[in-house]
């Protein structure tokens, strides 16, 4: 069965507090927040206000930069939002692209493989922290010494953990340890430092889903896929409205469509594309911005 979530973060109260609602009401499976210091509101704080006003979504950060959160802190943070929402708490993590966040804390950003092993270890001493172990790390990446998160307790036995990178190293570690492996479609990042490359090739899914299969193996529940889907456009001309982004993303239309990281069609042409997607890809789960609440409310009426 197919799940959509919704990324998005506040611009003020009231209307954040009413997106909360409707996405609930429209059968999201989850309200997520963006996590970039300085450029968005703090996630744990907004999703708090959010449990205020819901009752049945879950509600997590999309995704939290590893590689400038202490997992004291993130650890902390989750938790109380897990206690303040009756155990409905999310944590989305990565390893950090963007430079200006990692100098905002005094850190020069590291090269690939630095940013991957500094996301593992958070992400280990995070989940060991939520699980209630000691937790003592000293390491190039990483330092903490006998760090245990006494209080607050979350009220879920384990928080859902999602891993979203488009990273071999780490869709492996993900395959092995996450409950989500959320598929960014990400590629090299730009000279912006927030822009990407798009790796939405068929043989480029394949390949990470490969990676996340090898990490898997001997897990009796490997972790469900997600997609991080960019574009979301109910039309009755799908060729007609993908051709621009398929133009800049060096696809064709068909190859562009059959890609999860946009849904666009009918209504019928995309609940087709989601059953698809999970034919081909296995991906059951799908995260959407902000603007493709009312144009998905009729297509998750007719999920199964």
């Amino acid at each position: 069965m197919a799940t959509f979530s919704m990324q998005a973060t506040p611009t003020d109260a009231a209307s954040w507090v009413e997106l909360a609602r409707r996405a609930e009401a429209a059968g999201f499976d989850a309200l997520l927040a963006g996590d970039h210091p300085g450029d968005v509101t703090s996630p744990f704080v907004a999703l708090a206000a959010a449990a205020s006003v819901t009752s049945t979504i879950g509600l997590g950060s999309y995704v939290s930069n590893l590689g400038v959160r202490e997992p004291m802190l993130l650890a902390t943070d989750v938790a109380t939002l897990d206690l303040v929402s009756g155990g409905r708490a999310r944590l989305g993590v990565g390893a950090g692209h963007t430079p200006g966040e990692w100098r905002a804390v005094g850190r020069e950003r590291p090269d690939v493989a630095g940013r991957v092993r500094r996301c593992v270890a958070v992400a280990e001493a995070v989940r060991a922290l939520l699980d209630g172990a000691s937790v003592t790390v000293d390491s190039a990446e990483l330092t903490m010494y006998d760090a245990v998160l006494r209080a607050p307790r979350p009220v879920q036995d384990r928080i859902p953990l999602t891993m979203g990178t488009a990273n071999s190293t780490l869709l492996r570690w993900a395959g092995g340890h996450a409950d989500v492996v959320g598929l960014t479609g990400f590629g090299r990042t730009l000279a912006d430092g927030h822009q990407h490359e798009a790796r939405w090739r068929a043989d480029q899914i394949e390949a990470q889903l490969a990676c996340v299969a090898a990490g898997a193996a001997g897990r009796s529940d490997p972790p469900a896929l997600e997609a991080l889907v960019q574009t979301v456009v109910v039309t009755d001309d799908a060729e007609a409205a993908a051709a621009e982004q398929a133009r800049r993303n060096g696809m064709t239309v068909t190859e562009l469509l059959a890609t999860p990281f946009v849904l666009i069609g009918t209504v019928d042409e995309i609940v087709t594309a989601v059953a698809e997607h999970e034919k081909r890809w296995g991906v059951t789960r799908f995260t959407v911005r902000r603007d493709a609440l009312d144009p998905l409310t009729p297509v998750l009426a007719r999920l199964p």
